[in-house]
């Protein structure tokens, strides 16, 4: 198949980079971060999570971050809303996209969220009738596509099974994650083509961590069955929590230089966007995880 001449890169950085920050990050660097992203081009910014802060005390500022920023004409700034409650608070602070959370592992779902799979798609029925009654797109993520912490590699049609209902009940869009980076090209295509049997692939998108350095091998791959769209985060901010010391997110970086390597475009500066990672990185007291914006900082300086 002929690689896409184009692909949309959705930035989660502020939301999935953050949460996991042992020390406060600042609302106004939050804000600062989804305002720069903007301006280097990127269209579908993750600016914050509507959850408990007792659990995550990092979104804590989900409302100032959301009434804070200035918002690009062209941009949208999806937030996660586990529950109705968080769904009801995200509107309340300007939300125009949210998105809703599932796992491909029961073990995972329970030990994450405290329910089955099962249980946790009927938890999020009412979220996308109130969505769609109100006509705000739902995006769905499912976490554990092709590896668990606890039950190992998961079977491509488990995942294949909760994407296609997230998908039925109305997500326009089902990020597949592999949370906890232990896919390869050959995993992560068997894993693509059981989901892409029941659900269109121009509707599916790669969320993948690179715990074991192999995200972009993943994403080159799901570039070539004919995926279009992934998920990245800027100076590849976020941990991997179920791997101690191992990164996290796939830098977006990393993602621009490979896509306009291969001359597909994404409207996005990279330049600019290597200079944003640089910051954050600094702002928050963290080496930069971005190879390609390291380099091209690097180059810059010289």
């Amino acid at each position: 198949m002929p690689l896409p001449s184009q692909v949309k890169i959705v930035e989660v950085g502020p939301r999935d980079g953050l949460q996991n920050e042992q020390q406060v990050v600042a609302t106004a660097t939050k804000i600062e971060l989804i305002e720069r992203l903007a301006d280097a081009g990127l269209r579908v910014i993750e600016a914050t999570s509507f959850v408990s802060p007792k659990w995550v005390p990092q979104m804590g500022d989900n409302a100032a971050v959301m009434q804070g920023i200035t918002r690009h004409p062209a941009a949208v700034y999806p937030v996660l809303t586990p529950n109705l409650q968080g769904f009801d608070a995200a509107l309340q602070a300007g939300a125009t996209e949210v998105a809703i959370f599932g796992a491909a592992s029961e073990t995972f779902s329970k030990k994450n969220i405290n329910c089955s799979i099962a249980e946790s798609l009927k938890r999020f029925e009412p979220i996308v009738s109130a969505a769609s009654a109100l006509e705000i797109k739902v995006r769905g993520y499912v976490s554990c596509v092709v590896g668990c912490p606890y039950e190992g590699a998961i079977d491509p049609r488990q995942a294949a099974a909760v994407a296609r209902t997230l998908f039925d009940m109305g997500c326009y869009e089902v990020s597949l994650g592999d949370t906890i980076g232990v896919g390869t090209p050959a995993s992560i295509a068997r894993m693509i083509e059981a989901c892409a049997a029941s659900v269109p692939i121009a509707k599916l998108a790669g969320h993948y961590h690179d715990t074991y350095g192999m995200a972009i091998a993943n994403i080159y791959a799901s570039l070539q069955l004919g995926m279009a769209t992934f998920d990245s985060s800027i100076a590849g901010l976020g941990g991997c929590p179920y791997a101690r010391g191992a990164s996290g997110n796939v830098a977006t970086e990393d993602v621009v230089y490979l896509m306009h390597g291969l001359g597909i475009e994404t409207g996005i500066d990279l330049a600019t966007l290597a200079t944003i990672g640089n910051w954050i990185s600094s702002a928050i007291n963290r080496p930069n995880g971005a190879k390609a914006g390291r380099a091209i900082c690097a180059g810059t300086a010289q």
